[in-house]
């Protein structure tokens, strides 16, 4: 009878090695890869903000509140009611809502951006009827969205007429990660405020993605 010859314990060390090499270079392209998720979040608050100012400086007016957007980009682009008592007051009265994304003023905030050329997206620039997209929000690095208002945010304690940028569908790792770089690891206080599905949170326990809310 053949006798059956096993691994030697140098084939087993240099199997092991291999896959442990293999394992390392996975999780260093994942964290790779999520690095590059947080930068990209990052240039994407330094870009909003730099439009805002942009805007600003260029039309005197605040994206989204402009209620001259009409004679600047053409009679298809939407702005605020020029009677309203809100129109013009150089805010964005209404609130960051993910789920009615073209709502008022805080839709309109991507449309006057993109049709001011200071961000991209799906515009008409001679004020035509195809302006279909205009008003949507962005995606953000995480798969989530982007909004921008001064309307309250009452469980974060984001006070009426405060600017803030918000990001839905952040995981829990990168918000930790994000309120470490910058803030105090506090969601509900500081520059930066987090919700768990719109409900107010007191710390970065649970599993899941959060909304977060950077103050300007």
């Amino acid at each position: 009878m053949k006798k059956q010859q096993g691994f030697t314990l140098v084939e087993i060390a240099i199997v092991m090695v291999i896959i442990g090499l293999l394992l390392g270079g996975v999780l260093k392209g994942q964290e790779i890869i999520t690095n590059a998720k947080i930068k990209k979040l990052e240039n994407e608050f330094n870009g909003i903000t730099a439009a805002i100012y942009s805007y600003q400086d260029r039309y005197q007016a605040f994206p989204g509140d402009d209620k001259r957007a009409q004679d600047k980009f053409g009679s298809s682009v939407p702005q605020c009611d020029k009677g309203g008592d809100n129109c013009g007051n150089g805010k964005i009265d209404d609130p960051f809502d993910p789920d009615t994304p073209s709502s008022a003023e805080s839709g309109y905030f991507w449309a006057h951006l993109r049709y001011a050329g200071l961000i991209g997206g799906i515009t008409d620039k001679k004020g035509s009827s195809t302006d279909t997209g205009a008003t949507d929000l962005p995606t953000n690095a995480f798969n989530g969205v982007m909004g921008v208002s001064h309307a309250a945010v009452s469980d974060v304690d984001i006070g009426e007429g405060i600017l803030y940028i918000g990001f839905t569908g952040i995981p829990k790792k990168i918000a930790v990660i994000l309120e470490l770089q910058t803030d105090d690891l506090n969601p509900k206080e500081g520059s930066v405020r987090a919700t768990q599905g719109e409900k107010a949170v007191t710390d970065y326990s649970a599993e899941g993605t959060y909304e977060m809310y950077f103050t300007l």
